[in-house]
């Protein structure tokens, strides 16, 4: 039986491998309706026949999901945690049950497993649970009596109630990273509409391209900063425990693009991987507080401990004895922060709280920044040419963030990634 403590075990050992396994997710759009979901079998099929063991994770299929959602607002304003788990949870084993009913009718073997019978154990998290270990010993049967498995991503069991639990946005990713990494897995390959991560999203900017490879920390940096091929929690799974992924089309051919470890050779090209975009942050200002130690820590804690995630964060100079601190957070915190927020203020003294829903984020993406100045200077450049002002700077040593208009971030994304064109041809082109 393998079992990984995702939470006490750095990496997957050597004698953990299983040669020839490959985890494949499929996400909604791939599995939308029956006809989808018959030619995601006929792709699991063929991968057994081509002589590899097969383990899938499917999401629900189509908008599932969020039609479940919808019915549990309709009878309950604030539905009980533990049974909207219950319900959002169905929509996966639905997938999977009619997958896993397809290869049969195709000739082959399946089995299709909710989280739990899967062995993925969370904490006792509802709706953003955590996984903390993986026993698969019921997948390891199933694959030494040649069967396909099929297992319902986004979902496990408590360790401590034993409750259903799902595992929040981008849950099937993370469960099919983390079956790669106990199951010692070739590669992690994740099908999705789009075939491969690009430079920018090909819908605001034509002319990105497709790249064959990114790191994992250029990866990390690009799903944080509003790139939505895979979610954030998988790739630092993946990093972890050395997981190999691929991202690719389900519904073309093509390599895809693989995600791994740091290639010394593309850092000294100094290459740029991509220009990301986010409008799901809002902006907050305190102002007029007291500039003194302690104040920055009591504002974080408080929205910490409320369960509120801080991206961006600015503090002015002091002017008179007062600062005023700015920062962003997800849209979705804001009724949560806001309370908060207001009793901050007038537990500080401070003069106003500014809100503002109406900017998104704009970052600049690639490993190759560690040993290239004056890559944040030309993209302010391109910012002030495209005549788009900059609110919030922030940086990491393979990003660079800059905070904008929401109405001009379509604009401000073209305008960089033409900048850095040729920096994103010279790394597609090797």
């Amino acid at each position: 039986m393998t079992t990984i403590h995702f939470e006490a075990v750095p990496a997957v050992e050597a004698h953990r491998r299983t040669p020839g396994l490959v985890v494949m997710k499929f996400g909604g759009t791939s599995v939308g309706d029956t006809d989808k979901l018959k030619r995601v079998a006929k792709r699991l099929v063929a991968a057994r026949e081509a002589g590899s063991k097969v383990v899938a994770v499917l999401s629900a299929m189509g908008k599932t999901t969020d039609e479940l959602i919808r019915l549990a607002h309709e009878v309950s304003e604030q539905p009980h945690p533990r049974e909207y788990d219950m319900l959002v949870s169905t929509g996966e084993r639905i997938s999977n049950a009619l997958c896993a009913m397809a290869i049969h009718d195709l000739g082959h073997e399946a089995v299709s497993f909710t989280g739990s019978q899967a062995g993925i154990v969370t904490d006792g998290s509802h709706t953003k649970a955590k996984i903390v270990e993986v026993r698969a010993q019921r997948i390891h049967t199933a694959l030494e009596e040649d069967k396909i498995v099929l297992v319902a991503g986004f979902q496990g069991v408590s360790t401590s109630t034993h409750d259903v639990t799902t595992l929040g946005r981008g849950g099937s990713d993370t469960t099919a990273v983390a079956l790669a990494a106990a199951l010692g897995a070739d590669a992690c390959e994740i099908f999705t509409d789009v075939p491969g991560v690009f430079t920018a999203d090909p819908r605001i900017v034509p002319t990105a391209l497709k790249l064959d490879r990114v790191t994992y920390e250029e990866m990390l940096e690009m799903s944080a900063s509003g790139a939505k091929v895979m979610a954030l929690r998988s790739i630092e799974v993946a990093r972890s425990y050395g997981v190999k992924l691929r991202v690719r089309s389900t519904f073309a051919e093509g390599e895809g693009t693989w995600i791994g470890e740091e290639d010394d050779v593309v850092l000294e090209k100094a290459i740029i991987s991509g220009v990301t975009h986010d409008t799901s942050e809002a902006k907050v200002s305190i102002i007029g507080v007291p500039d003194r130690p302690g104040i920055a820590a009591k504002v974080f804690r408080d929205l910490a401990r409320a369960g509120v995630n801080i991206d961006m964060i600015v503090q002015n100079v002091s002017q008179d004895g007062a600062a005023s601190i700015t920062f962003t957070l997800p849209k979705t915190d804001v009724p949560i922060a806001e309370p908060i927020l207001d009793s901050l203020g007038a537990e500080l003294g401070a003069s106003r709280i500014e809100r503002d829903p109406d900017i998104a984020k704009i970052s600049l993406i690639g490993a190759g920044m560690k040993s290239h100045p004056g890559v944040a200077a030309d993209m302010f450049d391109a910012l002030a040419e495209a005549g788009i002002n900059i609110e919030i700077i922030s940086t990491s040593s393979i990003r660079v963030s800059c905070v904008v208009r929401a109405d001009q971030v379509e604009r401000a994304v073209q305008a960089v990634h033409d900048r850095f064109q040729g920096f994103a041809q010279a790394r597609v082109d090797g």
